[in-house]
């Protein structure tokens, strides 16, 4: 359950962070962005070190599939672009991915 706990909150401190830099250069907001931006994008990482796993690589590589997740419903709820068919797929195969990497026996 922390896993999990970790992983929703590293993607949303991810998204939000780089958000706020995707506003301020591509939206013309104001370079102030960046302020919260850089401490969301520091939560991000402090959260990853929450993951239960003795290998980085393989907590990173099953965190990718929830940032998948969590950027498609960023898409649709913040920024008001219902996701299609082929976001909701890719998503799903995703998770699918994580879920093996997580739950997976280890030898």
């Amino acid at each position: 359950m922390m896993t999990l706990l970790a992983y929703a909150g590293a993607a949303l401190a991810e998204i939000a962070g780089c958000f706020a830099f995707w506003a301020w250069l591509r939206l013309g907001r104001s370079a102030w962005w960046a302020l919260p931006g850089i401490a969301s994008l520091v939560a991000f990482a402090g959260l990853l070190t929450l993951v239960d796993s003795p290998a980085a690589g393989r907590a990173f590589a099953a965190y990718g599939g929830v940032y998948v997740a969590a950027s498609i419903l960023w898409l649709w709820l913040a920024e008001g672009q219902r996701p299609d068919r082929w976001d909701l797929g890719g998503s799903t195969l995703c998770l699918a991915g994580t879920a093996i990497i997580l739950l997976g026996r280890r030898g």
